[in-house]
This record gives structure tokens, C-alpha cells and sequence, in this order.
């Protein structure tokens, strides 16, 4: 997969060499300057996980918007918010002395015998969300392109992740009130985040995005002092790793030398 994210990213890069435009009526004109001001960002990303994550849950996605400012030598400051987003539940022990002793979980339903006596499925998902200060850079490959090129951004700050038990019609009475707590395997702490990809601003304004690889590293630990179906509490330190493509839609609100602001 990896080989193929790269592959690519040259390739992008090559339809932006082969597309770039000259200027003047007779040649080339003077090489455009980098243009600063605000980007904003509506990111999305698909991620496999590893490490602690990876015990606990299967693939997932996060969303979310950014706002990032660029300056004319190209650094690039800001901050991001992600939700997190999975419906693969790898917990084998879930609500294990609640859930029906006969059903079958599947994916991310699990089976309760409600109050009538009737056996029904709640769903669990995972959820989260992810916020943070990014910095970087877009290093430019072309002198007629300079805000194009390789965008490195490192983010730091805070995520947190549980299981949400979607008990919708509150048949369960062991997961009302605050008993839903001993299950639902709250998690946070600190994090990093690495991002290496391609930013691309079009000539004419319509087309501005970026795409790459990402990797979270989250420093974490389990915040609730019992659980009720291992009967243990859950406080230790986990490392919560997610590796994924990300991609993203820029808005980009730059300014021009005579100070007005331009809606690209």
C-alpha cells in the first residue's frame, strides 16, 4: 500500500510540473511570488490501526475541519479538530455478564435480553475526536508554482476515544445512568501526529487540495477506575497508534499586494 500512496505522490507532482503556465505574451514573465493568508481545510482520513488501538478496534475514518495560515516563505501554523469515527469492536468481553449468554455478536451488535424478556441488539461503535496545534511547511519544487509542493505538518494535542453503546430506546437497565460508564472503556491523552503529502493550488482557482500519508501516536490511558464486566479497573498507560491516507479540500484566503483579500 505504501509503494502505491508514493507512487501517487509523483505523479502528482508530475501533472503539476507538465501543467504549469507561462507567463507573458512573448515568454516567460517574471516567477510569481508564495502568497500568504489563511487556508481553510476540511480534512478526512482512512486509518488502520496498531499498537493498543489495535486490540480494541478494527479500521476507522476521522473528519474534520482545520485552519492553517501560510506565510510567504511557506510555513505554515494552525490548529485541526478530527472526529473519529469505527463500527469494529474487538472487545471479546464486552459486557460479557450483561449481553445475552446465547447471542451472537457480529461486527459491532451485540444481543440483550430487554425488560419484556424479548432478546434485541444494541449497536456499539467507536468514537472519538482528536484536537491540536499543527506546524510545517510546503517545500516547492517550481519556481512558477511556489506555494505547490511537499506539505510536512506536525500536530500536537489532545484525543480522546470510547466505545459509544447506542441503548436508543433505554431497554437495558444495567446501561442507564452512569452504570454505562463501567463499559464503555473511556480513553485519553496526549498525542502526536506526522503528515507528509502534496499541496496543490490551481492556476485557476477551482482545484486546491492536498493528499498523503499520516501517523497518530497517542500517548494514553484508560479513565474509568472499574469496569463491570471484568470486574477490573482500567488505568493503565496504552499507546494508540493510527496509520492512514489523508487527504483534504483547501479554501484558501490569500492576499494580494494590494491588500484585499482574494476568495480563491
Amino acid at each position: 500500500m505504501n509503494s502505491r500512496i508514493i507512487t501517487l505522490l509523483f505523479l502528482l507532482l508530475s501533472i503539476s510540473a507538465s501543467g504549469q503556465e507561462k507567463d507573458g505574451l512573448f515568454g516567460p514573465g517574471v516567477a510569481p511570488k508564495s502568497r500568504k493568508g489563511f487556508i481553510l481545510n476540511g480534512n478526512g482520513s482512512f486509518d488502520i490501526p496498531a499498537a493498543d488501538m489495535a486490540k480494541r478496534f478494527g479500521l476507522s475514518y476521522r473528519v474534520g475541519p482545520a485552519v492553517l495560515y501560510k506565510t510567504t516563505s511557506n510555513w505554515l501554523f494552525g490548529a485541526k479538530f478530527d472526529f473519529i469515527l469505527g463500527g469494529t469492536i474487538k472487545e471479546d468481553s464486552l459486557m460479557i455478564n450483561i449481553r445475552d449468554k446465547y447471542s451472537a455478536t457480529s461486527g459491532a451488535l451485540y444481543e440483550f435480553l430487554n425488560n419484556s424478556g424479548s432478546r434485541i441488539g444494541i449497536p456499539v461503535y467507536e468514537r472519538g475526536y482528536a484536537v491540536g496545534l499543527s506546524a510545517g511547511r510546503i517545500i516547492s519544487f517550481y519556481k512558477d508554482q511556489p506555494d505547490n509542493g511537499l506539505i510536512l505538518l506536525t500536530t500536537i494535542g489532545f484525543i480522546q476515544h470510547k466505545l459509544n453503546i447506542y441503548d436508543k430506546d433505554k431497554v437495558v437497565n444495567q446501561l442507564q445512568g452512569n452504570y454505562i460508564k463501567g463499559y464503555d472503556r473511556l480513553t485519553n491523552g496526549s498525542f502526536i501526529e506526522q503528515y507528509a503529502g502534496y499541496a496543490f493550488f490551481s492556476n485557476n482557482k477551482l482545484v486546491n487540495f492536498t493528499l498523503g500519508i499520516d501517523a497518530l501516536f497517542g500517548f494514553t490511558k484508560g479513565r474509568r477506575d472499574y469496569l463491570f464486566d471484568v470486574m477490573r479497573p482500567d488505568t493503565k498507560q496504552r499507546l494508540d497508534i493510527l496509520y492512514g491516507i489523508r487527504g483534504g479540500w483547501f479554501i484558501p484566503m490569500f492576499k494580494r499586494k494590494s491588500e484585499e483579500l482574494m476568495f480563491d
